[in-house]
């Protein structure tokens, strides 16, 4: 099974990285100065600026 590409206010992250704020609909639609945070693997994701949104890892390569 692969991990979870979305994340609730919540959850614990998989991994240590940069999560950023997407919306429901964020292949067609951007969200607007999203949040981004740090994370280390096992901490939580803070509250994000609406209950429609998730969390994404960003990868930078």
């Amino acid at each position: 099974m692969g991990e979870w590409s979305q994340f609730r206010p919540g959850d614990r992250a998989p991994n240590d990285g940069e999560y950023m704020e997407v919306g429901e609909d964020a292949f067609h639609m951007g969200v607007n100065n999203p949040k981004i945070v740090k994370l280390n693997k096992g901490d939580r994701f803070p509250a994000t600026s609406n209950h429609n949104r998730k969390w994404k890892r960003m990868f930078r390569g």
